[in-house]
């Protein structure tokens, strides 16, 4: 098994930076594809970024793409999740969660969920 703890999140005005992280204790990081998912009030859980245990291949969801960065240290246990040019619509609680398999984009693929963390950008 894997734990996972999630910071990083806080208030923010569009057009501005957050970056996300994941530390994760138990069984072995690198064991583990990584996922981020947010979700809005009243709004399903969505997959916003991915990566697989090497950390070579990166996957985003369409409206992400070029302004966030997903990224992990395996030797420090640690997941990143680099946001950049935020927008209201970006308003989420995000989670990190971990899988044995490759990156999914379905959240109940996943079998470790951390807590969350709220990210909030204002207009």
């Amino acid at each position: 098994q894997v734990q996972l703890v999630e910071s990083g999140g806080g208030l923010v005005q569009a057009g501005g930076s957050l970056r996300l992280s994941c530390a994760a204790s138990g069984r072995t990081f690198s064991s583990y594809a990584m996922g981020w998912f947010r979700q809005a009030p009243g709004k399903e859980r969505e997959f916003v970024a991915g990566i697989m245990r090497s950390g070579i291949s990166t996957y985003y969801a369409d409206d992400v793409k070029g302004r966030f960065t997903i990224s992990r240290d395996n030797a420090e246990n640690t997941g990143y999740l680099q946001m950049n040019s935020l927008k209201p619509d970006d308003t989420a609680v995000y989670y990190c969660a971990a899988r044995s398999s490759g990156v999914g984009y379905r959240a109940s693929s996943y079998n470790y969920w951390g807590q969350g963390t709220q990210v909030t950008v204002s207009s």
